[in-house]
């Protein structure tokens, strides 16, 4: 009796379809744009989450939406325009929550009690707003139970969206996909279930009409709806997909750039190794001794004189007495057997914590660190003097040898770790004149050049203000076109009667006096100045100088460079400062701050040498350089040795991967220019380009090249 007192209503079974359809695939896209918002970076992630908030809100809502335009209640019905417009907002309120709480790290109790709340009284509200569009007189009858049922499906929808968008997480590849679809379709059918129990809470009154019946309504506004919805759906959906693409490819890049990094390590490993090793006895070479004794040499100094400190440093040199006649007599095979003999004696000799090498031929140096380094090196000298002297057999024949040793002590006799092995040869030196098999410690006198170093180096300081400092310029161009593409600007010193002095002998020279800032100063003038000077002249180019590793220690590098280049009217691209690797890797953490300012006035940073230090792989991809420049050790052997070809092979690879340009060094020949040019090198430098040339000489060069190429036609 009283089912007689209400409409009998009922649902069109295609818009039915349509709606689970749209949920369905709502649900697919929410769970692919819950993973992306949760991995994109900071700045993209708030464009995801509006975007898919407004995405999966109008999926969610379209559901709900074509299933009440399904809805028959035998009376023409129609939807208010105002409450339909809130409905759809109350829907992407509730995405934007979801999407927002799958942005965190973990789904905590709280967080899951609140978030599925949050999303259940949105979804609610979307619903009951929709069902408000119907403006009916007299008003639905609602039956309570049926409604608190449908809150409860809403809620438990939510929490169950929750939980799959982080259960997915864990998921990868095509078992991620399937489970996301199974996922979809559950979820679907959950805000299915919610929407149509919420419509089954309705009762519509015998006589019930609607005042709304002009307003949204109709299959065609279905269709309109749905078609929208999907499209929608659809765009977010592609969009996502594009960006897991770009995600995988730079994932690739990634892992390609691993690979080239750790093909380069290995390689240059290898290199290092031959490099540093000596051939015939496996021990370190002079290259190798010398870096260590300058790490040496700095360590102490840094720690200071603190009473735990190990304050000295020991440097033995040792020359074979009478090796020459071994040789002469049983031959160079016998003689390198000898040399293998005594090489490992001295590794027997000394402690783990000593170094040992081989400098070339019968001469071999060692290194000791110690409280009293005189009387450890000493002590140690008699220890290789005992070892020398016991028989080596020599086809057939015991052979005796003894050695002359000299021993100098860091920084008692030379506080500049390059002169100490020369103080220890020196000393050397006294005990072959001594009559060989003894040890002499150094002692000032035996400095034969000490009186003209410090000649040279009052001369030094006078040089700027003298004028006698100039620079020379050797250009660098395109390995294709062979267009000019700058210039590196290279400092000398013109004596007043020693001529041209090489920067190998006043550059050590001024860093070692503390006079490199003064002439680093000069030459960022001087270089911006004759840039200048060549643009007055209609010559657009670009200028590299070069940075001392002192310089980098100065705060106001960069303020110099800025200045100089603001008094000029430059532009800082104009400019390029290379700097070694050794330098950048010593100054990586210290000094990074100057790098960084440097590059940020727009100044073009260059790594110098490259090859020739330690550790710069790990650190390549954090150094602000835009440049790599290639030892001209690696581009002399290019021709001849395949080690080399494949070092510089990864090293261009590597170098393209970071965007930064290869500059080739030391270009002398045709073959190393074609081998240079096929491995990928971007500018070349070298004699076989031009040498280093007065600022005067290079528009004159620059005219001979452009007159060279017109005639070499197209």
């Amino acid at each position: 009796m009283a089912s007689a007192l209400f409409l009998i209503t009922r649902h069109d079974p295609l818009l039915v379809v349509a709606s689970l359809v749209v949920a369905v695939f709502a649900s697919y896209v929410a769970l692919d744009l819950a993973r992306r918002v949760r991995v994109a970076e900071t700045g993209l992630r708030r464009w995801w989450l509006a975007g898919g908030s407004v995405s999966l809100g109008t999926g969610i809502w379209a559901m709900h939406f074509v299933g009440m335009l399904g809805f028959d209640a035998g009376v023409p019905l129609g939807y208010a325009g105002g409450p339909t417009l809130l409905s759809w907002l109350a829907a992407i309120g509730a995405a934007a929550v979801a999407l927002r709480i799958a942005t965190h790290d973990r789904l905590t109790p709280w967080v899951l009690l609140g978030g599925s709340s949050s999303m259940a009284l949105g979804i609610c509200a979307m619903h009951y707003l929709g069902m408000a569009a119907l403006e009916l007189v007299p008003p639905i009858v609602w039956r309570w139970p049926v409604v608190l049922a449908s809150v409860a499906i809403a809620w438990l929808a939510s929490a169950a969206a929750l939980r799959l968008f982080f259960a997915l997480r864990e998921q990868h590849g095509a078992l991620r996909l399937r489970l996301q679809g199974l996922a979809a379709v559950v979820m679907g059918l959950a805000i299915g279930g919610m929407h149509y129990t919420g419509m089954a809470a309705a009762q519509l009154p015998q006589g019930t009409i609607c005042r709304s019946v002009d307003g949204l309504s109709g299959q065609p506004l279905a269709a309109v709806v749905v078609t929208a919805a999907l499209f929608l759906l659809a765009g977010a959906l592609v969009l996502s997909i594009n960006d897991a693409m770009a995600r995988a490819r730079e994932a690739q890049l990634a892992r390609s750039l691993h690979r080239a990094t750790e093909d380069l390590q290995e390689a240059n490993e290898t290199l290092q190794r031959r490099a540093f090793e000596d051939a015939l006895t496996g021990l370190p070479n002079r290259a190798l001794f010398n870096d260590r004794l300058q790490h040496a040499a700095a360590r102490i100094a840094r720690r200071g004189p603190t009473p735990t400190a190990v304050e000295r440093l020991g440097v033995l040199f040792l020359d074979l007495d009478g090796f020459k006649p071994i040789n002469d007599s049983f031959g160079h095979e016998a003689g390198d057997e000898v040399l293998r003999e005594l090489a490992r004696r001295l590794q027997l000799t000394l402690r783990e914590s000593d170094t040992v090498a081989r400098l070339g031929g019968d001469e071999f140096v060692a290194m000791v660190e110690s409280r009293d380094a005189e009387a450890a090196a000493v002590t140690l000298a008699q220890r290789i003097l005992d070892a020398m002297r016991q028989p080596i057999r020599v086809s057939g024949q015991d052979v005796s040898l003894s050695c002359s040793i000299g021993v100098a002590v860091f920084p008692d006799h030379e506080d500049h770790a390059p002169r100490l092995l020369a103080r220890a040869e020196a000393a050397k030196g006294a005990a072959k004149r001594a009559g060989g098999g003894c040890c002499v410690v150094y002692e000032a006198s035996m400095a034969g050049d000490a009186a003209e170093q410090v000649l040279l180096q009052q001369a030094l300081r006078h040089a700027v203000a003298r004028g006698e400092l100039l620079l020379y310029y050797q250009p660098k161009v395109d390995a294709r076109s062979g267009q000019v593409h700058g210039l590196e600007a290279l400092l000398r010193w013109r004596h007043p009667e020693r001529g041209l002095v090489s920067p190998a002998v006043f550059v050590p020279l001024a860093e070692r006096f503390g006079l490199i800032g003064e002439i680093g100063n000069w030459v960022i003038d001087e270089a911006c100045a004759q840039l200048a000077r060549w643009h007055e002249q209609g010559l657009r180019c670009r200028v590299a100088i070069n940075l001392s590793p002192y310089q980098l220690r100065n705060a106001a590098l960069p303020e110099r460079i800025a200045a100089a280049l603001e008094q000029h009217r430059l532009q800082p691209s104009q400019l390029v400062c290379e700097i070694t690797e050794t330098a950048m890797m010593e100054n990586l953490d210290a000094e990074r701050s100057v790098l960084d300012q440097i590059a940020a006035l727009g100044v073009r940073l260059s790594i110098d040498d490259f090859g020739t230090g330690y550790s710069s792989l790990a650190h390549l991809r954090n150094i602000p350089a835009r440049q790599l420049k290639i030892d001209r050790s690696f581009v002399i052997d290019l021709t001849a040795n395949a080690d080399a070809q494949a070092v510089l092979e990864a090293v261009v690879g590597l170098a393209h991967a970071l965007r930064m340009e290869v500059v080739a060094e030391g270009v002398e020949t045709a073959d190393q220019h074609a081998a240079l040019v096929r491995l990928g090198c971007d500018i070349l430098q070298g004699y076989l380009i031009a040498r280093p040339m007065p600022a005067e000489a290079v528009p004159q060069w620059l005219e001979a090249l452009k007159a060279g190429a017109a005639a070499a036609g197209p």
